[in-house]
């Protein structure tokens, strides 16, 4: 009897040692469910991607269509405004599709993330730094800190502004510098926020699956690029409307940018698990890209397809060079 008793409390205790590794084995599925569900629903399925894309495209294209007969009107603040909300198109085509937003990381994650705020806020500082360098190295003649560019895109009224304040054209290139090492980013990462949903949150973990990621990554940039077509083609975004090669010159080397800046992106999104990092850099980005223009003079408007932006041919090889390397470290 006391045998059966024994053999009766094994049992009990196997089963209760099988509850508690079927308990642990849940609990274990059940912290990780935000990223089993992210990865299974954003794994390669075509009929959400061609969703995703219509939807992303189709309200972006819109909007820029009016944004362009905006700037064709001079009205600038309009122009900008509906590019803002633009930048929402990606989201909302994430949501048309189907795609669910659990999962992509909307916690803030600063414990052990330190390392990738850090490289999202001054990696496209050092970046742009560094292509401007480049491209003033190779056209010195071009380097200009009397405000000339300030006053062909603003005007005297501009230029009288500034001076009314105390403020000089090298004053004013300070003050971009030091928001763009402070507090533009953050800001900025909100609006971005709107199309990182959509490109990394959405559409590349789609496209790393079907394709890999170095192949995905590069298909990835161009339909980014792609999405800017219209405003750049119709408004002159990025490189103006006068540039040799226009536009097709203008949609290829913005590919390449996208390329480039998409694959640092989704490198750190990867690698921190939070869609606030790849925002936080693509912020950064947009504060920092138009401070070389500052100092590139204004005889030189029609050719920024070279630079000194980090989006122009010459300008943007420190930004290729270093996706390149991510790119090259990718099994």
């Amino acid at each position: 009897m006391k045998e059966q008793m024994k053999n009766v409390d094994v049992m009990i205790n196997n089963e209760n040692s099988m509850f508690e590794e079927a308990k642990d084995e849940v609990l274990q599925n059940d912290d990780g469910l935000n990223k089993v569900i992210g990865v299974g629903e954003r794994s390669w399925d075509g009929k959400k991607f061609v969703k995703y894309i219509i939807g992303s495209f189709g309200i972006a294209w819109v909007l820029q269509v009016i944004a362009s007969m905006m700037s064709w009107k001079g009205n600038q603040i309009a122009f900008t405004m509906i590019l803002v909300v633009c930048m929402y198109a990606p989201f909302a085509g994430t949501l048309i599709a189907g795609i669910p937003l659990r999962g992509m990381g909307w916690k803030p994650r600063f414990k052990g993330n330190i390392k990738n705020i850090l490289l999202a806020w001054f990696v496209p500082v050092i970046f742009t730094a560094l292509g401007a360098v480049l491209y003033f190295v190779i056209f010195p003649n071009r380097l200009d800190f009397t405000g000339e560019y300030l006053r062909a895109a603003g005007g005297e009224a501009v230029m009288e502004q500034l001076a009314a304040a105390g403020i000089t054209p090298k004053m004013y290139l300070l003050i971009g510098l030091i928001q763009c090492l402070t507090y533009a980013p953050l800001m900025n990462m909100f609006a971005a926020l709107g199309e990182e949903v959509g490109w990394r949150g959405a559409m590349q973990p789609m496209l790393n699956d079907r394709f890999g990621k170095r192949v995905g990554r590069i298909i990835g940039g161009v339909i980014w690029g792609a999405w800017h077509w219209p405003v750049m083609t119709l408004a002159g975004y990025e490189y103006g409307l006068n540039y040799w090669g226009y536009p097709i010159l203008g949609m290829v080397t913005f590919c390449l940018f996208t390329i480039a800046a998409g694959t640092l992106e989704d490198s750190l999104y990867e690698k921190s698990k939070s869609i606030w990092i790849p925002s936080l850099m693509h912020g950064s980005i947009n504060a920092i890209a138009t401070v070389p223009m500052m100092v590139g003079g204004s005889a030189y408007m029609d050719q920024m397809i070279l630079g000194p932006v980090p989006m122009g041919l010459i300008s943007g090889i420190p930004l290729a060079i270093i996706a390149i390397v991510v790119l090259a470290k990718e099994k």
